[in-house]
């Protein structure tokens, strides 16, 4: 169950509750609630635009899915017209609704939802000669929609205020000029309790971190280096930093996204693994029977543009982002291979990351986990159904180079082996502790012999699986010592999509045998051998 601070509950509700209101017939109506210095967010931009555009009558088929994920239903209207308009473009596949809008963004869409067009220049260092920014800025500029931060620079990656919003909206639906002075809003007050004590609720040296914000915003001179996101940002991971935990972890919104794409097992983009190397997006190899693979990229090559707007100067997340897309939607990458460059398309589509790979040896089955994410956790359970049925002789757990996941995956698994209501690990947090116990009836009889195998890369909820199976005399383990990765993380996810991982608990195997900065010993140690895979053969050799 997902958690959220008060200031972030604060935040959420007030999304939730704005697409509710009736609809607007001015700029003024479809942003009520936001004062000036409120961030817009994208659900929110992107419902004004269509409302005060008049495009709500716009037909659509309500039948055809969306090509995107968690589109709320009162947003679902205004997306499907943003969508046929090809307004969304600068989004990809997860749209994050409740996401601040940039300057930038916000302009893109209302050009396409217009689709307006001009040939008068716009140069700014911050907007790329030939990307769809430069078109969007364009339009702005010639029609006056909205003032650059200065001469040089527009100011494309700022996020969007209330009052530029409406400014903005006025602006592009023909509506009559407001000056700044006339700006209102009516902004909902809503108070969230949540029982916190008040006193932990202090941040250290609160007045000291308002004191250095407020200097800065009156005093420093390079007015368009202060961005709110960055600097907010940059505080809480400075804040969590301090903890000296490496596996807490503020994740901004596209680390955060990777990091729960990764746990589902899936993501929608060309299906390639990739590497920054030299500053440069490189193909390290296509995924078999992907998109990437189909339409003949190959590994060493590098990505220079992505749909015409070259990568250079992006990091590595936004570079990536760049790629992914919408199921369907095809993205054209500029490839520069033995020194010439070509244009490939390919169309993006789910990509389903195996976590369960498993093979027959006469009749022992071999089953590899790669992680402990959504998928084992989902669809494991009936496969090995499925070989229940062919009375296997022995069953090989392959866990090794295995990072963990989902402690909800690694009871699924354990629960395979034993009886329901075995207790397979114990949890120790600064309140408790107590024994989890598998809550799944038993697949895999006791008359089915088990081996787990394992290596240094196995931990987490690997090492959780291996330690309960060995302790409750249900499986041999061979292989070499784990990982040592015994401690619980906790992710909380805020409504701008950024997340907190951080370690709440410790946990211990059924006899009580610590495993972080420990591991799981196996019972017979096993290496690799001369490129053999001795750990696999001796499995075999223990089952038959």
């Amino acid at each position: 169950m997902k958690r959220i601070s008060r200031v972030a509950a604060s935040a959420l509700i007030v999304f939730l509750l704005l697409p509710g209101v009736a609809t607007a017939t001015s700029a003024h109506d479809a942003l009520r609630g936001y004062s000036d210095g409120d961030v817009v967010t994208r659900g929110d931009l992107i419902r004004s635009a269509v409302q005060v555009l008049g495009l709500e009558d716009l037909v659509v088929d309500e039948r055809k899915e969306l090509p995107f994920r968690r589109v709320a239903r009162g947003l679902e209207k205004y997306v499907r017209v943003a969508h046929k308009k090809n307004a969304l473009e600068a989004f990809g596949y997860d749209l994050f609704l409740a996401q601040g809008i940039t300057r930038g963004d916000a302009l893109r869409v209302l050009v396409n939802l217009t689709g307006l067009d001009t040939a008068t220049p716009a140069t700014f260092k911050d907007v790329r000669v030939g990307t769809p920014d430069e078109r969007a800025v364009r339009v702005a500029v010639e029609r006056g929609w909205m003032d650059p931060i200065r001469a040089d620079l527009f100011g494309v990656r700022r996020k969007l205020t209330g009052r530029e919003a409406i400014l903005l909206l006025r602006k592009a639906s023909g509506e009559a000029e407001v000056k700044d002075s006339s700006f209102k809003t009516n902004s909902p007050t809503i108070k969230v309790n949540l029982g916190t004590n008040k006193r932990l609720m202090n941040l250290p040296k609160t007045q000291i971190l308002e004191s250095i914000w407020s200097i800065i915003e009156r005093e420093f001179l390079y007015t368009d280096n202060i961005d709110t996101d960055e600097a907010a940002f940059q505080a809480a991971e400075g804040l969590v930093n301090s903890l000296g935990d490496k596996y807490t972890t503020f994740m901004r919104p596209v680390r955060s996204q990777q990091f729960q794409t990764q746990i589902n097992g899936e993501v929608t983009g060309i299906g390639a693994q990739v590497e920054y190397i030299e500053g440069i997006l490189t193909i390290v190899s296509p995924i078999k029977g992907s998109p990437a693979e189909a339409a003949g990229l190959k590994p060493a090559d590098q990505v220079i543009k992505v749909n015409g707007e070259p990568l250079k100067d992006l990091s590595f997340m936004d570079a990536v982002g760049k790629v992914r897309g919408p199921k369907g939607s095809t993205v054209k990458l500029t490839i520069r291979r033995d020194g010439f460059e070509l244009d490939i398309d390919v169309m993006r589509d789910v990509i389903r990351v195996p976590e369960a790979i498993i093979t027959w040896q006469d009749d022992i089955v071999v089953v590899q986990l790669t992680q402990f994410g959504r998928i084992t956790q989902e669809e494991l359970r009936p496969q090995m159904e499925a070989i229940m049925i062919k009375n296997p002789k022995g069953v090989v757990l392959d866990l090794r180079s295995n990072p963990g996941g989902l402690l909800s995956a690694a009871n699924a698994v354990i629960s395979l082996f034993v009886e329901k209501g075995t207790p397979y690990v114990e949890v120790r947090s600064r309140k408790d502790q107590k024994l989890a116990v598998t809550t799944a009836e038993q697949v895999i009889t006791d008359d089915v012999r088990v081996v787990v195998i394992v290596n240094e890369g196995s931990a987490s909820a690997a090492e959780i699986v291996a330690g309960a199976l060995q302790d409750l005399k249900r499986a041999t383990v061979v292989g070499a010592k784990t990982f040592g990765k015994g401690t619980v993380q906790q992710v909380l996810q805020f409504n701008d999509q950024s997340s907190l991982k951080m370690t709440i608990a410790e946990w211990y195997t059924p006899n009580g045998n610590k495993i972080d900065g420990i591991g799981v010993h196996p019972d017979l140690g096993i290496s690799e051998i001369d490129g053999r895979d001795a750990p696999l053969l001796k499995a075999l050799d223990l089952l038959k």
